[in-house]
């Protein structure tokens, strides 16, 4: 699957970003032919190293596949000449011993580079992934990476656990039950979290972390994701342990929650009984197991307290426009759920009292079974059933957002992206606010997600009035020459775009500057940036979500 994921990104890189291809591709090829015969050399200086230190391996070299490049030069803002991996070697070996006597092979040969020796043999990945990486520096200065692992840590690596453990031979080892509980993990995800997009997204943080190694006050090793917190910590130990934490020890001395952890540290968690998760953890938890199991904690106990709300809501309004909750009957409580898309009574209570639902509209459907013909004039008097109609379904609605089957739920773009119109976007029913309405690639969904009764569908509306531009922030990284800012404003001009605001930031021949546009879609926004792109010296543009 790998193999295959990485020649779809390839083919695929060509065509969604055809200009961003093209610039990585030129690079790349113009540099193949030295590094296939760098590598090439390189492989021949080892392997002779490797006879005469009397050690059988399997040697293998490749360089970088394209889209793999283009991603690190957007996530760190640097040239192809500072790419350590862009060639590579892999070693694999007999046995672990090997693995070690090969890196000191290596770190002889050439000089290593500080902070890239990564030793996932000694603390394999949650995935149970093991090799030794390490990148070095030739001493005409060009810098590769070396993987180093065992035949059975590249069948692990290559095939996965499962494959691995149908080909086996014999009964089901110690080490097997271990690689196989991470797979009985992410069974438990599942089962847990209802989103599919949200499992999806835990799944990758634990299937490509970047690990902190922290160890408990015995001396035990705990994998951690980078940035993770005591949260983290306590919830890796055990449930009960993370849902009672109310403190932590860092090497000795009190930290508070949202402490960010480093390799190397001591972390003894303080608990307290009966204390129970906040809401708030879930913005301090970074591993897949912490957020799953504050998640699932929340949904238990806060979905009781909204059904109790719900019905109150429900109980309240039915007295205002004289309406007796308990003349209706169950069935027509069912009738509605459904309509709704859900399969009882208390899924809609439980709406209600998240806000997703407004008692109010419940109250009109049931109508026309629970109160008689009233006239509008007499509505208007005594506030009745067909005034509530006409306030939740009439008047006009010029929002450029709507939320889909519904006219009366106030709905506003969050600050965190400023979603515009063609993006993909999602609601959420805040407290007493209304629905925010979020890009669907916002960090900040999958934390507001936790709750999956509080997801609403929206969408774009088309009516009159809805706002002709939106504001939309872009950094461009480039080379700080002259006229390049002439340039650039030359593209967003053409394109007849009004500029809001621009500055710009130089630093030993570089420049980042930052432009606030008035932006009407998501393709007028594609042919800007992909306008921008084209310039001599642009490296990147990013848009920035918020402003």
């Amino acid at each position: 699957m790998g193999k295959i994921r990485g020649e779809l990104e390839d083919l695929g890189f060509r065509h969604v970003d055809a200009i961003g291809y093209q610039q990585v591709h030129d690079t790349v090829e113009a540099k193949r032919k030295a590094g296939e015969a760098f590598l090439a050399r390189v492989e021949g200086i080892f392997r002779d190293k490797l006879k005469e230190a009397g050690i059988t391996a399997k040697v293998e070299s490749r360089i970088k596949r394209l889209y793999s490049i283009h991603k690190k030069l957007q996530r760190q803002h640097i040239a192809v000449e500072q790419v350590y991996d862009l060639f590579a070697m892999r070693v694999i070996t007999q046995s672990v011993q090997d693995c070690y006597a090969v890196l000191g092979i290596i770190h002889n040969l050439w000089r290593p580079v500080p902070g890239r020796i990564k030793d996932f043999i000694a603390m394999p990945r949650p995935n149970f992934y093991q090799s030794l990486h390490t990148s070095v520096i030739t001493e005409e200065g060009t810098p590769f990476e070396v993987q180093i692992r065992t035949e059975e840590m590249h069948k692990m690596a290559e095939e996965g656990i499962a494959a691995h453990w149908k080909y086996k031979d014999g009964p089901v080892s110690a080490q097997d039950e271990q690689r196989l509980a991470w797979l009985r993990q992410v069974v438990e995800w599942q089962r847990d979290v209802s989103d599919p997009t949200e499992f999806l997204s835990t799944l990758k943080i634990d299937l490509y972390p970047e690990e902190v190694y922290t160890f408990t006050p015995k001396g035990k090793v705990v994998v951690l994701p980078r940035d993770s917190t005591p949260i983290d910590f306590a919830y890796s130990v055990h449930t009960e342990v993370g849902h009672s934490c109310v403190g932590a020890k860092v090497n000795g001395r009190m930290i508070p929650l949202r402490y960010k952890l480093h390799s190397g540290d001591i972390v003894e968690i303080l608990t307290q009984p009966g204390h129970k998760p906040s809401r708030d953890w879930l913005s301090v938890a970074k591993s897949s197991r912490a957020r799953n199991k504050i998640k699932h904690w929340l949904n238990l106990h806060q979905r009781e307290r909204a059904i109790e709300i719900g019905r109150k809501l429900i109980e309240k309004e039915a007295r205002k426009y004289r309406v007796a909750l308990k003349e209706i009957k169950d069935e027509e409580l069912q009738k509605i759920a459904a309509d709704y898309g859900l399969g009882r009574p208390d899924d809609l209570m439980a709406g209600i009292g998240y806000g997703k639902y407004s008692a109010r509209q419940v109250l009109a459907r049931l109508a026309p079974a629970g109160v008689g013909p009233v006239t509008e004039e007499d509505a208007e008097k005594s506030g009745g059933i067909a005034s509530v109609v006409r306030r939740v379904f009439g008047g006009d609605n010029n929002n450029a957002i709507r939320v889909k089957g519904h006219g009366d739920l106030l709905v506003y773009r969050a600050r965190c992206c400023n979603p515009i119109r063609g993006e993909t976007v999602v609601g959420y029913v805040t407290r007493g606010k209304g629905v925010a309405v979020h890009a669907a690639n916002c960090p900040n969904v999958v934390n507001l997600m936790y709750e999956p009764e509080r997801k609403i569908d929206v969408e774009w509306a088309r009516e009159e009035g809805a706002p002709s531009a939106y504001p939309v922030k872009l950094t461009v990284f480039c080379d700080d020459r002259f006229g390049m800012l002439k340039q650039i404003t030359a593209v967003i001009s053409d394109s007849k775009t009004n500029i809001r605001n621009i500055e710009a930031r130089t630093s030993n021949g570089e420049a980042n500057i930052d432009i606030i546009l008035d932006i009407a879609d998501l393709k007028h926004l594609e042919n800007i940036i992909n306008g921008v792109r084209k310039i001599p010296g642009v490296h990147d543009v990013q848009r920035l979500q918020k402003i």
